[in-house]
């Protein structure tokens, strides 16, 4: 394996420290059209994973789950996105984003809907697996997007605000589903958000294109984004090279350690601040706290690759941005540990927004690090993979989480105890693996 002698240059250059926000809206808005696209994606995409959590109790309730059925029924959605990670990252270097995205969301849009004709713990183990299996094209299509149509000075901030979106369809999630499911059932809980994402997929067909494929976008745009080197067309790279690159690796630890955390918060919240504070199942009691919660998420995610994209604009180099940035991050999530003790509902909700934010921001900055030191035709491969390692990570969270409930009659401390580690381990790993430059590919 190779790496760049040279300086990033169009691939990472850092921008100019004077005029930076004005030349970037002045050039054109294409790209923020294409991000806007993504970002509801992904708003959709955790509506359909955060309902189950949402619903848990009622559904536990009618059909007798144990905390290890719900477990088991989480496990298999991480097998299907493990499953489905790697393969859609592949298929949509191979397909493009356009149609590759569309397919996943049609198939996602499907399998959502199908949780409403599910009546068994099996049924619903079934559901959760496709559902995984076809939701794992959402992050190889939203960064390669991001990949595609901002220059490194903006990826992070790009990257932030699409995954904002996890948060927004968190906190959506919440306050739709008690209003829904109070009226109609849980079951058209379901077919809703599916329909949701059939709406969604006709914008997407009709807006996307790739940059050198876009019918109205500038070419000051362009430019911009290429810093003025137009980029063919390219093929995806054998696998078998994208597996030797150093940056695949280091985002892929990377992605293991960290990315089951967020995991935890989604599927585990719920019944972790209904058993602990007796909230139940509103918009006032439950949706309040998580909605608090995955507001702070979403200021982390934005604001965290705003901070690097800061960094990169007052001179200092992108990789050391992230790190840096990631670092931060880290050390402000330690103080979850004290969750599990909290005097009351609003310390505990406080302890955790602060470790959710830092999380999304964390992520925002490990993405973007993996776009800075990835070339541009093995973007989904790289994210695949990775993709598909954290979602194993999150396999074994899942079976983690239930048997120390289990054993433990649901006591959370060591579940708060050991997420900070798992972001020291994962900085110390990128600090020494990550390339500081774009690898090639030859």
């Amino acid at each position: 394996m190779t790496v760049l002698t040279a300086s990033l240059g169009a691939d990472g250059a850092a921008p100019p420290r004077a005029g930076v926000l004005r030349r970037a809206f002045a050039v054109g808005h294409t790209r923020w059209t294409m991000l806007a696209l993504v970002f509801f994606a992904t708003v959709l995409n955790y509506v359909d994973r955060a309902a189950l959590g949402i619903l848990q109790p009622v559904l536990a309730k009618a059909m007798n789950w144990t905390a290890q059925d719900y477990a088991n029924i989480n496990f298999w959605f991480q097998v299907g996105y493990a499953a489905g990670y790697a393969l859609q990252g592949r298929f949509i270097d191979r397909i493009g984003v356009r149609r590759g995205f569309a397919l996943a969301v049609l198939l996602w849009s499907i399998a959502a809907a199908a949780h409403g004709l599910a009546g068994t713990v099996f049924g619903f183990m079934a559901c959760r697996f496709f559902l995984g299996l076809a939701e794992s094209g959402n992050y190889p299509s939203c960064v390669k997007t991001t990949r595609l149509w901002f220059p490194a000075g903006e990826r992070a901030m790009a990257a932030g605000i699409f995954n904002a979106g996890t948060n927004v369809g968190a906190m959506i999630a919440p306050l739709m589903i008690p209003f829904v499911m109070a009226t109609w059932g849980w079951q058209a809980t379901f077919f809703i958000v599916g329909a949701m994402g059939m709406v969604w997929l006709a914008f997407w067909l009709k807006h996307y294109f790739d940059p050198e494929r876009h019918p109205t976008v500038r070419a000051s745009e362009l430019d911009y984004i290429s810093a003025g080197a137009a980029e063919p067309p390219v093929q995806a790279v054998p696998y078998r090279k994208v597996l030797t690159m150093r940056v695949t690796w280091a985002y892929a630890v990377a992605n293991t350690l960290a990315a089951p955390v967020f995991w935890f918060y989604l599927y585990w919240l719920p019944p972790y601040l209904n058993q602990q504070y007796d909230l139940g199942i509103s918009v006032t009691a439950m949706g309040l706290p998580l909605v608090v919660i995955y507001l702070s998420a979403d200021l982390g995610s934005v604001l965290g690759g705003a901070l690097s994209s800061w960094m990169i604009s007052r001179g200092r180099a992108p990789v050391q941005s992230r790190l840096l940035s990631m670092l931060i991050c880290a050390l402000c999530i330690v103080p979850i540990v004290f969750a599990s003790q909290a005097s009351g509902l609003w310390s505990a909700v406080a302890l955790i927004s602060l470790a959710i934010g830092a999380h999304q921001a964390w992520t925002a900055n490990v993405w973007s690090l993996a776009m800075d030191a990835t070339p541009r035709e093995a973007m989904g491969s790289v994210y695949g993979f990775g993709g598909t390692c954290g979602a194993i990570g999150g396999m074994f969270m899942t079976q983690l989480v239930g048997y120390v409930l289990t054993t433990t009659n649901n006591n959370y401390a060591v579940l708060f105890t050991m997420i900070p580690c798992a972001y020291l381990l994962a900085l110390v790993w990128v600090w020494f693996v990550v390339p500081r430059q774009v690898e090639t590919v030859n």
